[in-house]
């Protein structure tokens, strides 16, 4: 390795370091408390180092959106090959769940941790526009999904009053960041005796497609066994999950799907500028 190689290694490797220091801060003690200077002595670095990599703490909050997103999108590539817009949807469901498991303070970020409105109204309009990837499904995993449940509203697969593809896929989201969530916030809890996370992901996908299919869906994936009640009268109000933050993110797409593209990008724009006023301004 050269020296020029070596450098840009040693590089990248500490633009990691701030990121992963950088996340952790902003999940425990939320944006506005968290200085670049915390983030340096978090990593052991001087303040003028961490400029050095991000202009300031706005730049370094829209890169981190971007790596993380994007390693969503590295979790979604092989559904890519999936003709079957259905189970194209149930796969990016489990994908989704998994990647909350594997990576909960990425998720607790991207998803659990309130984002301050650092962009105006008119700085997102010009962010939007100037994206390259806002229209295109291999760079953003919720387009992904809108894309995989258009396809199946035009090949008469869902209920036919469900005309709106924004609003399957964002229900359909809602529901599997249910899952994700609890996992996350509660995997540990003994009063709620839980099942384990890929049975409930599956009875849940499972479920929630059946409801929205013209005809039934095919069987679950996984059968939960009796358990036993354990504490399940406890009061769970005091005990709720922290409520997912508007995101969007970014995929590898199947060429099935990118052909009902376009249309699907119309329906993602107002939830893209959703997502760059809370400061995630970043391909997703």
């Amino acid at each position: 390795m050269g020296v020029k190689e070596r450098r840009e290694r040693e590089r990248e490797e500490v633009r990691g370091k701030i990121l992963d220091a950088a996340r952790d801060l902003f999940v425990r003690d939320g944006y506005e408390a968290v200085s670049m200077r915390r983030i340096a002595d978090a990593i052991e670095y001087s303040a003028t180092a961490i400029y050095v990599h991000f202009a300031d703490k706005q730049a370094l909050m829209q890169e981190l959106c971007a790596h993380d997103f994007q390693s969503l999108a590295r979790a979604f590539a092989r559904l890519a090959t999936i003709d079957d817009p259905v189970e194209r949807i149930r796969q990016t469901g489990h994908a989704y769940v998994r990647f909350a498991v594997a990576h909960p303070n990425h998720y607790r970020f991207m998803f659990m941790t309130p984002h301050a409105q650092v962009y105006s109204d008119e700085q997102v309009r010009q962010m939007y526009e100037r994206d390259p990837h806002k229209d295109n499904p291999n760079e953003n995993s919720y387009l992904f999904l809108v894309v995989a449940v258009q396809q199946a509203i035009e090949q008469r697969r869902l209920r036919p009053e469900l005309a709106d593809a924004q609003l399957v896929a964002q229900t359909f989201w809602a529901a599997v960041h249910g899952v994700a969530s609890i996992e996350i916030t509660h995997k540990n809890d003994p009063w709620l005796n839980l099942a384990g996370v890929q049975v409930r992901a599956a009875t849940m996908i499972d479920g929630i497609l059946r409801g929205l299919s013209a005809c039934d869906a095919p069987p679950r994936a996984g059968n939960a066994k009796p358990r036993a009640a354990g504490g399940a009268r406890r009061n769970l109000s005091s005990r709720a999950a922290t409520p997912a933050a508007p995101a969007r993110t970014g995929a590898n797409a199947s060429a099935s799907a990118a052909a009902s593209a376009s249309s699907a990008a119309a329906v993602a724009s107002n939830a893209r500028r959703a997502a760059h006023r809370n400061g995630k301004g970043a391909n997703r």
